[in-house]
């Protein structure tokens, strides 16, 4: 069994995610199972954390047999109008865990996976053409790596030089939970002055509150907020912010993804 995550801006269960299956079902072979995850629409700093995610996980926590469908496009590379619907170029990565991926060359959305990258490509396909290039123009390649077959890639590139920095210090992630993934991360110099037991005042989105530095989310009592390393960033963890019984989301004003996180002791 190989499988397929796909990563996209739609909404769950959103047409979109549906059609874009029935095309990617053409073109892969029958041992593919897949797997949906949505983030909100254009926002490439909550895809780049999701591909990291997913792509950089140790064996044990994955299929030995794992892809990257990674489609997030926000069409924000040039401000000019776009003739026949040009957008982002698609890239094809390769990740030292040996995981495959085909992803829109947009924003942040490989910046979070970029010290975990072997091979970077450039792929030979029509760059406009369609408004639903996930679905009318990519799968085709996604199928071309299933099968071994890489003739579509261009050019090999220097992910060190054309992959921008993640951005630090902002909401990378926002859960069902209502927990704030953030983008610091275990051995940044502001993490590794904390201790646990302290308490810091954190401001976003124009709200400020006090948080406890915990070893764990749940070494706060109910209703506290908890600044602890979270479940992401594998050796390196991020950091989230937590709140036992409620939503750090709703507590913070519903920030966006990306909206800076001040932290003061």
């Amino acid at each position: 069994m190989r499988l397929l995550h796909i990563v996209a801006d739609y909404g769950p269960g959103d047409l979109a995610f549906s059609e874009m299956i029935s095309a990617l079902a053409r073109h892969l072979p029958d041992d593919f199972r897949w797997h949906n995850t949505t983030v909100k629409s254009f926002d490439t700093i909550a895809t780049g954390f999701v591909t990291a995610q997913l792509g950089l996980q140790k064996e044990s926590l994955r299929a030995p047999k794992t892809y990257l469908y990674v489609n997030c496009a926000p069409r924000k590379d040039r401000a000019q109008a776009r003739q026949h619907n040009e957008g982002e170029g698609l890239l094809y990565a390769k990740f030292k865990t040996g995981v495959e991926a085909v992803i829109v060359n947009s924003g942040y959305s490989l910046s979070f996976s970029r010290d975990g990258i072997e091979e970077l490509w450039s792929i030979g396909v029509e760059r406009g053409g369609s408004q639903f290039r996930s679905r009318d123009i990519f799968p085709p390649v996604v199928g071309q790596v299933a099968l071994k077959d890489y003739s579509f890639r261009k050019v090999k590139l220097n992910h060190l030089e054309v992959i921008p920095d993640a951005p630090i210090g902002v909401v990378g992630y926002l859960d069902s939970f209502g927990n704030l993934k953030t983008t610091y991360r275990e051995g940044d110099a502001l993490i590794a002055s904390l201790q646990p037991g302290q308490r810091v005042h954190l401001k976003i989105n124009g709200f400020e509150r006090t948080a406890h530095v915990a070893s764990g989310s749940f070494n706060v009592e109910e209703g506290d907020i908890a600044f602890a390393p979270g479940s992401s960033g594998h050796e390196r963890r991020f950091w989230e912010i937590f709140q036992r019984g409620g939503s750090a989301w709703d507590t913070f004003g519903q920030p966006r993804v990306g909206s800076p996180i001040e932290v003061t002791i």
